[in-house]
């Protein structure tokens, strides 16, 4: 049988800044100083889609545009960034998403604008209940997939200290609180701020802990958690809940509750707290449990990048008949 490719797309956006086409030495100049670009979390979607796609050997092409123009009938699905969409004349029905603006405020008549787009993508449910009252029921929530041969259980090393902390409300009064009950405690930990580390060092600390502890106010998905997750480590999270605090939008543009910080969760994960107090009183729970939770499993069960990749088919041909 033979299976017709589908057409994704993906590109960083890369202005031109002083002069016309100056983005391009711009782009050589970064290469040299700078080395390898390091995937993003945008990035890191399509890439992971590509490869679920090849996991389950299911062509597509990627950023072929002279194709896509040649073949308007086709779908064409824009993974991001917006100015894909925004800087291009479409003919091609549309897929949008999943990584492309926060919310729906900074294009609120998109599928007015953009009539072609028939499906709009996020990460998570609770970002899909954010959009729904702009974007009514076009919007879907589709996951990443998790690469579970890369992120997996180490087995040729010690676990040299209780908890890693992954951090990303550095300077928090919950960290440090956090930390002194820790060493109240007698339980040792390491500790990795977001945007400061490379995968290795994460994976290198990760086979070295014994769980984790995962701080941060929210996530639309959370992709390093998931990943920490797929090493086999239970964790601590903190989910307070509450407004989306994005400080681009909240409170002056978009006042939007409730989310979450572990949006794909269940009791194999770990533990949820809500402050400090609370964390003490799970932190002996957690302790007392460890052996039960099976963390791994929740990922294999639902974020691989093989079902992560089957979902998105599915999306895809739901869009499909729905054009015809």
């Amino acid at each position: 049988m033979n299976i017709k490719p589908i057409n994704l797309f993906y590109e960083e956006p890369d202005p031109d800044r002083w002069l016309k086409y100056d983005r391009y030495p711009r782009r050589i100049i970064r290469r040299i100083l700078r080395g390898k670009q390091r995937p993003g979390g945008v990035m890191t979607i399509a890439i992971s889609l590509m490869k679920g796609l090849d996991k389950i050997d299911f062509p597509y092409r990627f950023n072929d545009f002279k194709y896509i123009k040649d073949h308007p009938d086709e779908i064409a699905c824009i993974i991001g960034k917006p100015q894909l969409l925004f800087n291009r004349r479409w003919q091609n029905p549309v897929i949008f998403g999943a990584g492309v603006y926060s919310h729906p405020i900074d294009c609120p008549d998109l599928f007015v604008k953009y009539p072609n787009v028939k499906c709009f993508l996020v990460p998570g449910e609770w970002m899909r209940k954010m959009c729904e009252p702009y974007y009514m029921g076009k919007v879907v929530a589709w996951p990443a997939g998790i690469d579970t041969d890369h992120w997996r259980p180490a087995t040729t090393t010690t676990k040299e200290f209780h908890f890693l902390i992954y951090d990303k409300i550095p300077g928090n009064e919950l960290t440090r609180g956090i930390i002194n009950i820790l060493i109240k405690q007698g339980l040792t930990y390491e500790h990795i701020r977001y945007g400061t580390y490379t995968q290795p060092v994460l994976k290198d600390k990760l086979a070295h802990a014994k769980a984790a502890i995962f701080l941060s106010k929210s996530e639309t998905q959370g992709l390093a958690y998931q990943q920490i997750l797929a090493t086999g480590l239970p964790i601590l999270a903190w989910d307070k809940g509450g407004y989306w605090e994005d400080p681009a939008y909240y409170p002056h543009k978009v006042k939007y509750q409730p989310v979450s910080s572990v949006p794909y969760w269940d009791k194999r994960c770990g533990i949820k707290f809500n402050n400090i107090v609370d964390f003490e009183t799970q932190l002996q729970n957690f302790m007392e449990n460890t052996d039960q939770f099976k963390p791994r499993d929740y990922i294999l069960e639902h974020l691989t990048l093989e079902k992560s990749a089957m979902r998105f088919l599915d999306i895809y041909q739901q869009v499909k008949i729905g054009l015809k």
